[in-house]
């Protein structure tokens, strides 16, 4: 009788927990985004910790770009700021006074060169001198004999044409006097160009930074001897200022002008933004590639842009107020773009939405939202069904 009643309690127990479990599963589960009758709208539960997951902000207005270039561009060395140094004449070389990424200034020695030029050229400035003296007594003499011939023709000593033979010596004797100061001067001004001290056997021509910078090639050691005066031995550069060059196409051209400012962006520094001024567009179009040259004059005070750094110039021409998100608040989804709009605390509408093209990390919405709507910036993912 009592395993009777108690099969009949077990039987009368299962149907009480199959509506149990029939029950639970129609319960929304803690944490999950519950469908709705009304196609887009997404319900969190307020005590979901993926709530606390997305934050929403307000669509606000900002000033956008309506025509802009972009292209990309590489840093080069300062054309007008860069100097490369060539033997004033032939000889070997001495000493080497920099190494390669030296920085010097102006008027400093880069190498010490030993010239049979320099030999030479301090033979002639002595021989100039000893002509200019030779030159001198001459025309001494010449100035006694003129003198001399003069009075005795006053005193009827002496025919006139004795006269005029020591006046004519005399003026011969004045041009040679010009003649050899002019040879010792240019023999002093060639010393002068080399460096060199005139009177001195001996010297050596040292070469001098002609602008202060880094030194940035150098092709040249001690003991080399080297004949070709057009070949540079090293470059020297001053890179407290740099240029970006950039390929731009010819359509775009007309929208840039030499003196306005444009931003650069480089791929060593993700992230930031630096301002540069241009200074130049090419003259031709390059037949190839349908672009034209553009240079911008970027400030290095701090030397953190290397020559053949690469990276994007980019030039606006003008800007309209537009409604702006940032680019995380819009997701793709089936051709189109979508954003979660906050009807209240925890219920969301997804909305399609027209964007423009995107300036930085924000987008502009050229349709489907107004001002003040109140959007979900981060976390958007988390609300796609």
């Amino acid at each position: 009788m009592k395993k009777l009643e108690l099969y009949f309690l077990i039987l009368g127990l299962i149907p009480f927990s199959g509506c149990s479990d029939k029950k639970t599963l129609r319960e929304p589960i803690a944490g999950i985004a519950s469908p709705s009758s009304q196609p887009g709208l997404v319900i969190i539960p307020a005590d979901s910790p993926k709530l606390q997951q997305i934050r929403v902000e307000s669509v606000r207005t900002s000033e956008v770009p309506v025509d802009e270039v972009t292209a990309a561009g590489k840093i080069e060395v300062n054309p007008n700021r860069v100097s490369r140094i060539v033997l004033p004449v032939a000889g070997r070389i001495s000493m080497v006074y920099v190494k390669l990424g030296d920085r010097v200034a102006s008027g400093e020695p880069l190498l010490a060169l030993e010239s049979p030029d320099a030999a030479a050229a301090e033979s002639a400035f002595i021989q100039s001198e000893a002509s200019v003296t030779q030159s001198r007594s001459a025309l001494g003499k010449a100035q006694g004999d003129f003198d001399r011939a003069s009075d005795l023709y006053q005193h009827d000593a002496v025919a006139k044409k004795e006269v005029l033979s020591a006046e004519n010596a005399l003026t011969q004797a004045k041009s040679g006097v010009d003649q050899a100061q002019a040879v010792r001067e240019q023999a002093v001004r060639r010393l002068e160009l080399w460096g060199l001290k005139s009177g001195s056997f001996g010297q050596k021509v040292i070469v001098r930074s002609p602008i202060s910078g880094k030194v940035l090639e150098l092709s040249v050691t001690a003991g080399d001897y080297r004949n070709d005066t057009t070949a540079p031995l090293m470059t020297v550069a001053d890179l407290s200022t740099v240029w970006v060059s950039s390929n731009v196409p010819e359509s775009y051209i007309r929208r840039i002008q030499v003196g306005e400012h444009i931003d650069i962006t480089l791929l060593a520094y993700p992230g930031e933004m630096f301002r540069g001024r241009v200074r130049r567009i090419a003259d031709t179009v390059d037949p190839q590639t349908r672009t034209v040259k553009v240079q911008a004059e970027l400030d290095n005070t701090g030397g953190k842009f290397l020559p053949e750094m690469y990276g994007n110039i980019r030039h606006v021409e003008a800007m309209q107020p537009a409604l702006v998100l940032p680019g995380n608040a819009v997701v793709q989804g089936d051709g189109t773009s979508l954003v979660f709009l906050e009807l209240e605390k925890g219920k969301f509408q997804k909305t399609s939405v027209q964007t423009g093209k995107r300036f930085g990390d924000l987008l502009p919405i050229l349709s489907g939202l107004k001002p003040g709507d109140r959007v979900v910036v981060d976390g958007a993912m988390l609300l796609q069904q």
